[in-house]
């Protein structure tokens, strides 16, 4: 335990002893100034701020750059440190930094550009100040006190000889003199110092002073005065003064660039004068060249030719005439018969015309000529003469530009695919000139504007091209287009017919015009504003929009509009679709409507019968049962008829019948209710063969007259009628209402009716 408490003990000593330190800045500065002159004293002062718990135990580190190029290192505890730039030369000049570093901890100051103005005045000196024409001296230049890369520059007389660049601040070059005399040597130099430089100024001038060479050419020509072309001349060439020397002296006599001749010692040379110029004899003597020159001025005899065409312009294939001529004669040395011209071609065959004059075909391209003067021995060439032939325009095309509508102006365009420039165009209409236009420039185009009314108008127009003074040009064919005629008329046909639509029906609505196809077709429906139903484009001049199983929802007015490339639109009339019903929907309601009153009139006579049968009801007696079992017995002697009766058919059935008519009954009816006189049947069941045993049974079907009001006396005159009646088999009742006012219409419908027979 107790050496781990003194081990932590000494850790928290070191650690409390341990200062801590922050580098917050480094800073530059140039005193006294950024901008110097040569020579004076500079100091960069780099100082850093550090900023620590007590005293530093590491000590910082300064370093200074130039340019990007470390150039001073020192460590120094204190907290600025100082480089003196003492002395200061334009090399000095550049862009300073400096960089502190502490313990691991760096940090780099800003940039300040130190300029230094002025370099040192170089110094010449030379080998030797005198010498012999042909040798060499050294000249040395230097730049006192100057650091960086140099460009030394040694002048002989102002005019610079030679340049040496150096990485010292000296430089040595060998100058070499031709010719005696005095000479003036002097240098300068650059420091070049990136991205500029600086140069100084003029050095010390040295004199020099050079022996020149004892001997040197000389030249002599014949004549002198007055030389014309085609003299001759006698031109020779030696050295002059101390000639011996080993070998002996390689002389060059030239004219110009032609060389006349050479030889040793000496030269001689007769040549022609053609032209001024001057002549030269020289040669060398060790490295030093000597020579001689003279000038010599030659008169023409005659000029250069000129040569020329007769034609402003030639087209190819015609015939031209090329005149070659020289302006200047000298008259008392030269005729004009003296001179003989010729044409130099590679093209067609020539023929002379004499006195210079050539007659040739203009060939179908570009070609020169040349032609040439001789006289005397001297021949003299022309400048060439190009000749360009123009190309005959051929004949021209006709076209439209964009499209033509018929009644709108349009743009017409003739064109020639070959000829040569300025081509003359002319429009025609019926073989009447319209208008003409020039075409100048290769992207020019001869337009002209017209308008025509009638489609076949269009065939009347041509043009013509012409790039040939005074001759006619060339005619184009007719003009040929397509003519847009505006549309018009237009109209919308309904099939079915408007007014015949039915639900159901498939409804085409076409619409048609007159003009030039293409045409886009759009129909509309107005249904509160325009409503848009189908558009489509047809080639011809009319085109269907079909609906298919129209419905009353598509009643309604309708119209189309067309429009072609004329950009016309037209507008049809209006056609209003009344949708009418379907024919199943009509049978329908007429069907509905019969069923209708054939209920209406069933219910009428229901309703009536059921009145009716009320009425029958209220004179029936009330103590009648319709289930009892009567038999009919109208008088004592009944039972006879009865037996009778029941002899006949029993399987005889109910039936309407009309009572006889007789002149009581009429009688009475004329006195009864107005009720129709119905009789009702009574089909007897069969019977006992006994007589006087004929029981009327339950659920014989008896059907009762109207007897409301009959008297006793009635009744037997019905049932006498029904006995006479007998071969029917069945009792009638005479309907007799209110035909006896004594019945009451509270008595009994049994009242006065037969007892039954036992």
């Amino acid at each position: 335990m107790g050496p781990l408490l003194l081990l932590f003990s000494c850790w928290t000593l070191v650690g409390a002893q341990t200062p801590l330190f922050k580098l917050r800045s480094v800073t530059l500065t140039i005193e006294p100034a950024t901008d110097l002159l040569r020579d004076a004293n500079a100091t960069l002062w780099c100082r850093a701020g550090v900023s620590s718990s007590g005293t530093l135990t590491h000590v910082p580190v300064y370093t200074f750059y130039k340019d990007g190029t470390k150039v001073f290192t020192k460590k120094s505890a204190s907290s600025e440190l100082a480089y003196p730039l003492l002395h200061v030369r334009y090399s000095n000049t550049g862009k300073y930094k400096c960089r502190v570093e502490i313990d691991g901890q760096g940090e780099n100051s800003d940039t300040s550009k130190l300029t230094v103005t002025g370099v040192s005045v170089p110094l010449l000196q030379l080998s030797r100040s005198t010498l012999s024409e042909g040798e060499e001296l050294t000249a040395s230049c230097s730049a006192p006190d100057e650091t960086g890369a140099f460009f030394f520059y040694f002048y002989v007389d102002g005019r610079e000889m030679q340049d040496q660049p150096a990485r010292s601040n000296r430089a040595d070059a060998q100058l070499r003199f031709n010719g005696g005399g005095v000479r003036q040597v002097h240098c300068d130099y650059t420091v070049m110092l990136a991205p500029g430089s600086t140069k100084s100024n003029k050095s010390n001038t040295v004199t020099v002073s050079v022996r020149e060479l004892s001997f040197r050419p000389l030249l002599e020509i014949r004549p002198v005065a007055e030389v014309f072309e085609g003299d001759q001349l006698s031109v020779s060439c030696r050295p002059e003064g101390n000639s011996n020397i080993p070998g002996g002296l390689l002389l060059l006599l030239t004219h110009g660039t032609q060389l006349l001749g050479s030889g040793v010692d000496h030269v001689n040379s007769s040549i022609t004068a053609k032209e001024s110029g001057e002549i030269e004899c020289s040669f060398e003597v060790g490295n030093v060249p000597k020579k001689a020159t003279k000038n010599i001025s030659v008169i023409e005899l005659f000029s250069v030719p000129r040569l020329s065409v007769s034609l402003a312009e030639v087209f190819a294939g015609d015939r031209m005439v090329l005149t070659c001529s020289s302006a200047v004669l000298v008259a008392r040395r030269l005729t004009t018969e003296d001179i003989s011209y010729a044409l130099d071609s590679k093209g067609p065959p020539t023929t002379e015309l004499g006195a210079g004059r050539f007659s040739v075909r203009a060939p179908p391209h570009p070609l020169s000529y040349t032609c040439t003067a001789t006289a005397r021995g001297i021949t003299k060439h022309s400048q060439a003469l190009l000749v360009r032939p123009k190309v005959s325009v051929v004949r021209p095309s006709i076209t439209v530009v964009g499209q033509v509508i018929l009644g709108q102006p349009f743009q017409i365009r003739c064109l020639s695919e070959g000829g040569s420039l300025p081509i003359n165009y002319t429009l025609f209409r019926k073989y009447e000139p319209l208008n003409v236009t020039t075409v100048s420039t290769p992207y020019q185009q001869a337009l002209f504007t017209a308008t025509i009314q009638e489609s076949d108008d269009i065939k009347l127009y041509m043009c013509e091209a012409a790039n040939k003074p005074n001759n006619e040009g060339e005619l184009s064919p007719r003009l040929n287009a397509s003519v847009i005629v505006p549309l018009s008329n237009a109209t919308l046909t309904a099939l079915p017919a408007p007014w015949d639509v039915s639900e159901g029906d498939a409804l085409i609505l076409i619409c048609g015009v007159t003009g030039t196809p293409p045409v886009t077709f759009k129909w509309y429906r107005k249904d509160g504003g325009a409503q848009l139903l189908f558009a489509g484009t047809a080639n011809g001049r009319s085109m269907a929009h079909r609906i298919h199983a129209v419905s009353r929802d598509h009643s309604g007015s309708y119209y189309c509009e067309a429009v072609n490339h004329a950009r016309n639109p037209v507008r049809s009339q209006t056609v209003l679709i009344e949708v009418r019903l379907a024919l199943w929907k009509k049978g329908m309601i007429a069907a509905s409507c019969l069923l209708v009153l054939c209920v209406a009139a069933l219910l009428c006579v229901l309703h009536f019968k059921s009145r009716r049968g009320s009425d029958d009801r209220a004179v029936r007696p009330s103590g009648s049962k319709s289930d009892d079992s009567l038999t009919a017995s109208l008088a004592p002697d009944t039972e006879a008829h009865t037996a009778a009766t029941v002899t006949e058919d029993r399987t005889t059935s109910s039936m309407w019948s009309v009572r006889p008519a007789t002149a009581a009954s009429d009688e009475d009816a004329s006195v009864g209710s107005r009720e129709p006189d119905v009789e009702y049947t009574e089909v007897v069941h069969p019977q006992p063969t006994d007589p006087t045993k004929v029981v009327l049974k339950k659920g014989t079907d008896t059907v009762y007259t109207e007897l409301q009001n009959a008297p006793p006396s009635v009744v037997a005159d019905a049932a006498a009628a029904a006995a006479a009646d007998h071969e029917y088999g069945s009792l009638q009742y005479a309907d007799l209402k209110n035909t006896h006012p004594l019945l009451g219409p509270d008595e009994d419908y049994n009242h006065g009716l037969p007892v039954p027979v036992d």
